[in-house]
């Protein structure tokens, strides 16, 4: 049996959020000596067409792959597991045990090894330059389109010298930059010596606990988490802590956050940028929630124009059987949404390049990716002339010039 350890080849091909992709390289670790051969298919559930795409995905694995097993496990294998129970070779791992190695292990119990199958994956998962840590898993919020929480359950945060271990792993295996993420990071809260110990503290203390760390980044923020505030102050202190945050707005008209259930305001909104001087932010937008009329949807352009977000990403309302949206009212018209999709993506990318063009000639921090291409501390694209740079290293370059969505720079 240790002889067909040395030989396995687990797999991992990864949809949806960050937070998917940390957990499929922590199940590929998990199985490497569980199991000589498998396929792990981390699917997500937070659009219709997320779920399709997933499933048609595994169909098309499963066939180039008939002796080997195909572990399906994410949102989408836990809200409806019909799409996969008709593919023999396919073994269904619901979210409250993705993280439990038996379960797999028992999944595979009468699975027949012993037929070659060299393994045949068109877009295995790439390692990339930063390295993501779960601190977090499942949301207490109720969100009236939202199913992800219905399937990753109650928050639970994770304890800190857990993620204090897993950071310095990946300091030693030579990644610059952390992002911490999770369903709902802001509500990460435990309580060490009868005290709460919260993201702000978390991130504080693990720029004190490893100072190796270069560059330490959020993967999302609530704007109603009163920790934004911690946060802003942080960045403001320490340039460790990168000046960009990602907020998950949905809208900027009240009307349509009440109907949401969204805790923030637009005005809370407003108070954030304004108190986070040389801090640039994206956001998540959902068009065509319904009973957002034009006025409505006017208000959320508004509000882009006037705090500019650099990105902003955008995607058009699904109903969710089972969610409260997906019986309301005032339904949109699937082809308004696409339309304000896109003049959501033109306004972010007028004050991207606006961003872009008043820092032409300055200097900038860059961490370097593959192909010498990069990222900046506010998340900006970056291609690098010249020499080829080491992959995950940090280094200081000039802007050139602009290419698109791309800043064009040159090393010191």
């Amino acid at each position: 049996m240790q002889e067909e350890n040395n030989k396995n080849d687990i797999q991992t091909i990864t949809f949806g959020c960050r937070l998917n992709a940390v957990e499929s390289e922590k199940i590929a670790k998990m199985l490497f000596d569980a199991v000589p051969r498998a396929i792990v298919v981390n699917t997500c559930a937070v659009t219709g067409e997320a779920e399709r795409q997933s499933a048609q995905y595994v169909r098309r694995v499963a066939r180039e792959n008939p002796n080997t097993p195909i572990f399906i496990t994410g949102c989408a294998a836990t809200h409806d597991t019909v799409p996969f129970d008709v593919i023999p070779n396919a073994r269904v791992i619901n979210n409250r045990d993705k993280m439990d190695k038996n379960a797999y292990i028992r999944a595979v119990a009468d699975f027949d090894f012993t037929a070659p199958a060299p393994l045949r994956v068109s877009n295995p998962d790439t390692n990339m330059s930063k390295q993501f840590i779960q601190i977090q898993n499942g949301c207490n919020h109720d969100c009236t389109y939202c199913i992800t929480r219905l399937l990753r359950g109650p928050s639970v945060s994770f304890e800190y010298d857990d993620i204090l271990a897993d950071v310095r792993a990946a300091v030693t295996n030579g990644y610059s930059e952390i992002v911490l993420t999770g369903v709902d990071s802001a509500s990460y809260h435990k309580l060490y010596d009868g005290k709460p110990f919260l993201i702000s503290d978390l991130c504080r203390k693990l720029l004190a606990d490893v100072p190796e760390i270069r560059r330490l980044r959020l993967s999302s923020m609530d704007p109603a988490s009163p920790e934004i505030y911690k946060i802003i102050d942080l960045i403001h202190e320490n340039d460790r802590m990168m000046p960009h945050l990602h907020l998950s707005m949905q809208s900027g008209s009240d009307t349509i956050l009440e109907l949401m259930r969204r805790r923030h305001t637009a005005d809370m909104v407003r108070k954030i940028v304004a108190r986070a001087d040389g801090i640039t932010f994206s956001w998540d937008i959902i068009c065509g929630f319904p009973g957002e009329s034009d006025d409505r949807f006017i208000e959320t352009l508004n509000l882009i124009v006037e705090t500019q977000p650099i990105k902003i990403h955008a995607f058009p309302f699904s109903p969710r059987p089972g969610t409260p949206a997906a019986t309301m009212p005032n339904q949109i018209e699937k082809q308004t949404a696409k339309a304000r999709v896109k003049r959501i993506t033109d306004a972010a990318t007028r004050n991207r390049t606006e961003f872009m063009n008043t820092h032409l000639g300055q200097k900038v921090s860059v961490l370097v990716e593959d192909n010498n291409t990069g990222r900046t501390p506010h998340d900006i694209s970056v291609k690098i002339l010249g020499n080829d740079v080491p992959n995950r290293t940090v280094c200081e370059c000039k802007i050139i010039g602009i290419d698109g969505e791309t800043f064009v720079v040159t090393r010191d």
